[in-house]
C-alpha cells in the first residue's frame, strides 16, 4: 500500500500579523484597509481562544476569471459551539451580463438574483464579520480566488486571509491511497471521499441538501467541531490548522 505523503520541508507558516500589516499599509479602499486594521491572530494561539467564520460561496462556476459569485453564507463560531445567531445570507447580482446559472444545482433563478445587490453592496458587510476571525471553509480555494477576484475588480486592493479548510483536515486523517499496477489491475482503491456530505457521514452529521451557501457554511462549521475533538485539543495552536498553500516551484 503506497501513501500520498506532503512533503518533508512544508511551507513556512504565515505570520499573519505581520502580513496584515503589510498589507494595510498598501490597500486603497477604506473598507479593505479597515478590514486589515482589524488584525489577525497569532499563530500560537490556542484553539479555545480562536473565533471563527464559516463561510461558503455560491458560484456560476469554478473558473474566478470567468464565473460569477451568486450568493454568499457565513456563520461565526468558536471550537466548541456555533453562533447561529449571527448567521447571515446575501445573493449577489453580478456586474457582468447575466451568466448561465445551473438552476437546477443552486435553487437560483435570473429573477432571483436580478433582485439581489451587487457585491460592492455586500462586501462590508461580509469584512465586518471576517475581521479578526479564522475563516473555515471546505475546498477554501472557491472562497479564496472567487473573493481574491472580485475584490480586486472592485478596489484594486488584493483581499487575503488566514483559512482552515476542513477538506484538508479531512485528508490528514485519510491520505491519498495511490494503488500500484497490481493494485489498480484488481481495482483495488480505497480512497475515502473527502466531499463534504461524505466527509460528515463518517462524523454521524446528518444530511443537508447541498448548494445553498448557508446551509453548506454551517454543514462546514459542525464538520469542523467534529474534526478539533477528533483530532486535536482545545490546546493545539492554530497555525496546526491553518491551510498552507503548497509551494511554488
Amino acid at each position: 500500500m503506497i501513501f500520498f505523503k506532503p512533503s518533508d520541508s512544508p511551507p513556512p507558516v504565515m505570520d499573519w500579523p505581520s502580513r496584515f500589516q503589510v498589507l494595510e499599509e498598501t490597500a486603497k479602499d477604506p473598507v479593505i484597509k479597515a478590514f486589515y486594521q482589524a488584525g489577525a491572530i497569532l499563530g500560537d494561539t490556542p484553539v479555545n481562544q480562536v473565533p471563527f467564520l464559516a463561510l461558503d460561496l455560491e458560484t456560476t462556476g469554478l473558473n474566478p476569471q470567468t464565473d460569477a459569485i451568486i450568493s454568499i453564507g457565513f456563520i461565526p463560531l468558536f471550537f466548541d459551539r456555533i453562533l447561529c445567531r449571527g448567521a447571515r445570507y446575501r445573493g449577489i447580482r453580478p456586474d457582468h451580463p447575466r451568466p448561465e446559472i445551473q438552476t437546477v444545482i443552486h435553487g437560483i433563478t435570473h429573477s432571483c438574483m436580478d433582485a439581489c445587490p451587487r457585491f460592492d453592496a455586500v462586501l462590508p458587510l461580509l469584512l465586518q464579520a471576517m475581521a479578526g476571525r479564522v475563516i473555515v471553509a471546505h475546498y477554501s480555494r472557491i472562497e479564496r480566488a472567487f473573493l481574491h477576484k472580485a475584490v480586486s475588480d472592485l478596489t484594486g486592493d488584493e483581499l487575503e486571509f488566514p483559512v482552515v479548510d476542513t477538506m484538508e483536515l479531512e485528508s490528514r486523517k485519510h491520505p491519498l491511497f495511490r494503488p500500484n499496477l497490481l493494485q489498480r489491475w484488481m481495482g483495488e482503491n480505497n480512497s475515502p471521499s473527502l466531499r463534504l456530505a461524505h466527509a460528515r457521514e463518517r462524523y454521524n452529521l446528518p444530511f443537508y441538501r447541498p448548494h445553498h451557501a448557508l446551509t453548506d457554511a454551517l454543514a462546514a462549521a459542525e464538520l469542523f467541531l467534529a474534526q478539533i475533538r477528533d483530532q486535536f485539543t482545545p490546546d493545539t495552536p492554530i497555525s496546526d490548522l491553518l491551510y498552507q498553500p503548497p509551494a511554488k516551484t
